[in-house]
């Protein structure tokens, strides 16, 4: 639960970027809509990355959490760049394979924040290893079921916008 205004405003991008990302991967590519949704996605989640870097609940020093945001942050980079730049053979490609990576990644930051509450919520006393494990379980869950719906559309992505 968030406890001060970075928290907060950590919180509230992250639901903006769920949102936004989800609208993203099930919607029509390359529409005024995606591009728009896909703007408000960008910004949340750049605002979800650089509020990550100002969070330490534990230990007061980075972790293993903020290396996920470094991830995530250059994740959210490599597939905008290509999007201005235009110095990739393949830059749709690249971009769709970048950013359908960073909303799995926000996924499984979202499943690792409902199981690592849930021993709270359950009024649970859990040593940090159980911490860790819940959110390597959940995010790695995640990620597989992400991984698989990769494989499954990349050939599609290649065909319809690989020119």
């Amino acid at each position: 639960m968030p406890y001060d205004f970075v928290g907060w405003l950590h919180t509230v991008m992250s639901l903006i970027a769920l949102i936004t990302g989800t609208i993203v991967l099930t919607k029509t590519k390359g529409t005024a809509a995606h591009k728009r949704v896909g703007r408000i996605y960008a910004i949340s989640m750049l605002m979800v990355c650089i509020t990550a870097f100002m969070i330490y609940r534990l230990h007061n020093a980075f972790g293993i959490l903020h290396f996920f945001a470094i991830i995530s942050t250059v994740t959210l980079i490599l597939g905008m760049l290509p999007m201005y730049l235009k110095t990739h053979k393949k830059p749709i490609i690249v971009h769709l394979s970048y950013m359908y990576w960073s909303v799995i990644g926000l996924y499984c930051a979202f499943a690792a924040e409902v199981f690592t509450r849930l021993p709270d919520i359950w009024h649970i006393d859990t040593p940090l290893g159980v911490f860790y494990a819940l959110i390597g379980i959940s995010s790695g869950a995640v990620g597989a079921i992400g991984s698989h719906y990769f494989k499954k559309n990349k050939k599609r992505w290649e065909e319809r916008f690989g020119q």
